[in-house]
């Protein structure tokens, strides 16, 4: 394959256990990877778990167990979301792997010239990790973990010139307007950078906080968790010692949450010019997930476990609510009931009506069907590509209830000769233009609708969803 794609998720801290915005996130970058892949394209597609930083080393230590342990046992968890979402990712990294670990040391080196050292004060938010200027703050919290008191640090750390980089970064989005999708995410971006960048501290005293990477040449400090997080998307690549590898396929796509616009758009790029290479290639930037209007937490016992809601209603259901039903850019709500309505509406009435009634259809007729060769239409490749997921999928099923509606207007059970051959040939031809468009999204159901039809005999069997 000529044509290379990357492709990788932000990695989740392994603190807490895999919620339904991460399952979201997952399962949209392995609808974007599949679809390259049907393209023809040679896909890296990785995900991961980061592992270092504050919020790690207390958790581990109030259960009395070492900080690498802690990791291992959750980061399975995380490992699990593979079949509990049939995810096709091809690179799993931990922040914690030997690899990694080096490469974060690598890039400290090239980022150098860039790094010093001072003595400061800030309020840190330990649930963000990350410093907390008085603007971000509502009523004296932050607004993301409100429920955590803020630290005041003052330590000597080393600090990354981040302010150097107002210019090079407000060039980059000048220059590529798509860099950050959607556009309203890219203009506040834009926005922050404008008002001006704060170099931020990227060690902490190892004395404190002992859970990270070493610092090169001082073995006081360990790395900021944010600083060496962020190299995951190159040291999965094999960054530095792969150059083949990384050439090939860096610059890439990334999906985050927008909580990492920041981070992911602007610190992450910064870093990257600084190390002299490449900025990423797009950004895709997504919402929240609420349940009932609210953010979801613990205490609130609002918190969607997926493998619970893959278990009971299968994974297909759950990726198809979460690519439809919430917003591609913006924030969107869980809700059960409207989970099972959409659930019968569209899959169990609309396509497993249609998939049975083709399949029943041609059990009764003996004569040969003309097969057709289908690639991903043009409507859904258009929204696909600008990860507009309920676009393609809304297209999608605006096909099946015509094809539903057409089949109950021609009634072809009633049909003989050529007649019934050309109704069954019309049948077919949707079905096959059907297997390779659900693909991206529901690969489990494409793949059986495939198993049904591909035989010379086709046989009706169970239904694909019994209704809920």
């Amino acid at each position: 394959m000529d044509k290379k794609f990357y492709l990788t998720t932000t990695l989740p801290y392994v603190n807490a256990d895999p919620h339904i915005g991460f399952a979201m996130e997952i399962i949209r970058a392995d609808t974007i990877a599949r679809f390259h892949r049907l393209l023809g394209e040679e896909v890296v597609f990785n995900t991961g778990t980061d592992e270092h930083g504050q919020k790690i080393y207390q958790k581990a230590k109030e259960q009395g167990i070492s900080p690498q342990a802690y990791c291992d046992e959750h980061a399975k968890n995380y490992e699990r979301l593979k079949g509990s979402l049939n995810i096709s990712y091809t690179n799993f990294i931990r922040t914690t792997d030997p690899h990694h670990i080096k490469a974060a040391q690598e890039f400290w080196k090239k980022c150098a010239k860039d790094i010093y050292k001072a003595k400061y004060q800030i309020k840190y938010c330990v649930g963000c990790e990350l410093e907390k200027t008085e603007s971000e703050l509502v009523d004296g919290c932050c607004p993301i973990h409100p429920n955590l008191p803020l630290e005041t640090r003052e330590e000597e750390n080393y600090f990354f010139r981040f302010s150097k980089f107002q210019e090079p970064l407000l060039k980059l989005y000048q220059e590529r307007p798509d860099f950050v999708v959607p556009s309203f995410r890219q203009e506040e971006i834009t926005k922050f950078v404008k008002t001006g960048l704060k170099d931020f501290s990227i060690s902490r005293l190892k004395e404190k906080m002992p859970w990270g990477i070493d610092v090169p040449g001082d073995p006081q400090q360990v790395m900021y968790v944010w600083f060496d997080a962020l190299i995951n998307y190159i040291s999965t690549l094999g960054w530095p010692e792969d150059e083949k590898t990384f050439n090939e396929f860096w610059p890439g796509v990334q999906i985050a949450g927008k909580d990492n616009l920041r981070q992911q758009s602007a610190m992450w790029q910064a870093m990257l010019m600084s190390a002299g290479l490449p900025p990423s290639k797009q950004i895709y930037i997504e919402g929240f997930i609420t349940s009932g209007g609210q953010k979801m937490s613990k205490s609130l016992g609002n918190v969607i476990d997926p493998f619970e809601l893959t278990e009971k209603y299968g994974i297909d259901p759950v990726r198809y609510y979460l690519l439809r039903e919430i917003p591609s850019y913006d924030d969107g709500d869980f809700s059960l009931s409207r989970f099972k309505e959409l659930y019968n509406a569209d899959l169990a009435n609309s396509l497993g009506n249609l998939v049975a009634r083709a399949a029943k259809l041609c059990e009764k007729s003996n004569q040969p069907i003309k097969r057709n060769h289908y690639e991903i239409s043009a409507p859904v490749k258009t929204a696909l590509e600008k990860y507009k997921f309920d676009e393609a999928l809304k297209d999608i099923f605006l096909h099946i209830d015509r094809a539903n509606q057409t089949i109950s207007q021609t009634q072809p059970w009633a049909q003989e000769g050529e007649e019934l051959a050309k109704s069954l040939e019309a049948i077919i031809s949707f079905i096959d233009y059907l297997v390779p468009n659900l693909q991206p999204f529901m690969p489990g159901t494409a793949e059986k609708i495939l198993e049904q039809f591909k035989g010379p005999k086709i046989k009706a069997g169970s239904p694909l969803f019994p209704r809920i």
